[in-house]
């Protein structure tokens, strides 16, 4: 059984977000929530790196709680950092020193990024050869993981052929379904579970909230987002465009399911529910750890860097925002949303109302 900290006061469910290595960001988010012990986790839904860290706490807090689960993640990202030193497009060539000008990504990356475009993973990676498989095995027992959901799992992945999402719960959860949550369509071959292939669920949920709603008791929502939603400035180089389309395409699902909890929310302010419905629906109460600033001047290629002190100023920014985040928010978990819903996640000039008929719609103001 999962052992949670002695001094666990409130429990949230938590979205982690999947974007390469700037999941280092949530480890550091993670490490510190499980340092400071007053938080129990009741449901994790993740995607792609997301996923990494959910199975590996997880796992980490089966064999031994809130210290075991730290020690995991480390040993994980440590691994992570060994293994990408055989296997990574982020290595600076000779050349790159000497360029005159401010070269946003390596050439090693850039030509990596080109053949990938231009060759099929079947054609680059004949083998399908991926470091992370191995890692993650030694990292999580998901035979024993299966068998105890006190801490649930749910599991984005988009399904190729329909191009939906597909969400695995704990007792479904694999190391196929943990590596098809991450697999880069570019670079990897698709990941085959029960004769269906599935890709990086990024696409389609990054990650998908709706399991949260029905399948877990807490009301409360912590969102690790490591993918910034506002620029302030419009891209103008190829490497900034592509960055850019990156991180909008994204959030794009994680923005549209914020925008059917603003609408619920206000169904149930509003008392616009039957009685017979109303238990069907949870008030979910949204709060959100964002690595804007952190990751702001990174670039694409950054996802791919597995260098151990690229990994560990995440983590140590993903700490501190976390620390912040408890010493300005503890209280408002299972009282209230910590953040403002239309400012943060929605158009700031768009209201939901009512009209005359009584239908809620959108409209600019």
């Amino acid at each position: 059984m999962t052992q949670q900290s002695s001094k666990v006061e409130k429990t949230i469910n938590l979205a982690l977000q999947g974007g390469g290595a700037h999941g280092a960001f949530t480890w550091g988010v993670l490490d510190k929530l499980l340092e400071d012990g007053r938080i129990g986790i009741d449901g994790i839904c993740a995607t792609s790196a997301g996923t990494m860290n959910a199975c590996v706490l997880a796992s980490g807090m089966q064999k031994g709680g809130p210290e075991k689960a730290r020690e995991s993640l480390h040993d994980f990202w440590w691994r992570i950092s060994e293994a990408g030193k055989a296997m990574k497009p982020m290595s600076k060539w000779p050349l790159d020193k000497y360029m005159p000008w401010k070269v946003p990504d390596t050439l090693n990356f850039m030509v990596t990024d080109f053949m990938s475009r231009v060759c099929s993973p079947e054609q680059l990676n004949p083998f399908n050869v991926n470091p992370l498989r191995d890692v993650l095995a030694d990292a999580v027992d998901f035979e024993a993981l299966n068998k105890d959901d006190d801490i649930k799992l749910f599991i984005s992945t988009t399904h190729v052929q329909s191009g939906r999402v597909r969400v695995f719960n704990t007792k479904d959860v694999t190391l196929d379904v943990a590596m098809a949550s991450a697999c880069l369509p570019l670079i990897f071959k698709a990941v085959s579970i029960e004769d269906e292939d599935y890709w990086d669920g990024g696409y389609v949920g990054n990650p998908a909230l709706f399991p949260l709603f029905y399948k877990t008791d807490s009301s409360d929502l912590l969102i690790v987002h490591i993918n910034p939603i506002n620029r302030f400035d419009t891209p103008t180089t190829a490497a900034e465009i592509v960055s850019r389309i990156n991180e909008i395409s994204f959030n794009a699902s994680l923005l549209s399911e914020m925008r059917s909890i603003a609408f619920v929310k206000k169904l149930l302010e509003h008392d616009m529910l039957k009685e017979e419905h109303k238990a069907d629906f949870k008030n979910i109460l949204v709060h959100s750890v964002r690595a804007d600033d952190a990751l702001v001047d990174l670039s694409l290629s950054s996802k791919f860097n597995s260098d151990w002190d690229f990994l560990t100023s995440l983590r140590d920014k993903g700490r501190e925002e976390m620390s912040v985040w408890l010493e300005q928010n503890f209280d408002a978990i299972g009282v209230s949303d910590s953040v403002d819903l239309h400012k943060t996640f929605l158009n700031s000039n768009t209201k939901i109302f009512e009209d005359e008929s009584g239908l809620h719609r959108h409209v600019k103001t």
